[in-house]
């Protein structure tokens, strides 16, 4: 074989049309994009959400509700959640890393510790927020029931 031979598959190349050559292209003065309006000029983008002129769906539709930029969103595990690890893998310390470890949680969720379900272990709990019936279903079983902010050292 000889290097002289080679061409592209039948159809794999085609040559570009070009535009704004003169009438015998059949391209030729507006380069096919019509007379006049803002898609005959150069530098024209259509904006996000443009309906050729109509009022776009987001100025149609009401906008309802707040959201609160100051929001801290908890990730929730419950009491049963503490039993189920404590019981398969016999750890009595809980805390971030653990449940990292577990899969119940990524490394910088902030951790909610809910009341649902029964605590039968003993065990020192680390989270960022507790609630009431919670923190007393802990303690009532002797464990410790420590917030994040207490752990860190005061600088």
């Amino acid at each position: 074989m000889d290097l002289s031979v080679l061409t592209p598959a039948k159809g794999s190349v085609r040559t570009n049309k070009r535009k704004g050559r003169g009438y015998g292209s059949g391209n030729g003065q507006t380069a096919g994009r019509g007379h006049k309006g803002a898609q005959s000029r150069s530098g024209y983008s259509r904006k996000v959400g443009f309906e050729g002129g109509q009022m776009p769906l987001y100025r149609r539709v009401p906008k309802s509700g707040f959201k609160n930029i100051n929001r801290i969103e908890y990730n929730a595990i419950n009491l049963d959640t503490l039993e189920k690890i404590a019981s398969e893998k016999g750890i009595k310390e809980v805390n971030l890393q653990v449940l990292v470890d577990c899969g119940l949680a990524a490394k910088r969720d902030k951790i909610k510790i809910l009341g649902r379900g029964e605590l039968n272990a003993t065990l020192s709990v680390v989270a960022d927020a507790f609630s009431a019936k919670a923190k007393e279903a802990i303690e009532s079983k002797g464990g410790s029931a420590k917030l994040v902010a207490e752990q860190k050292p005061q600088a």
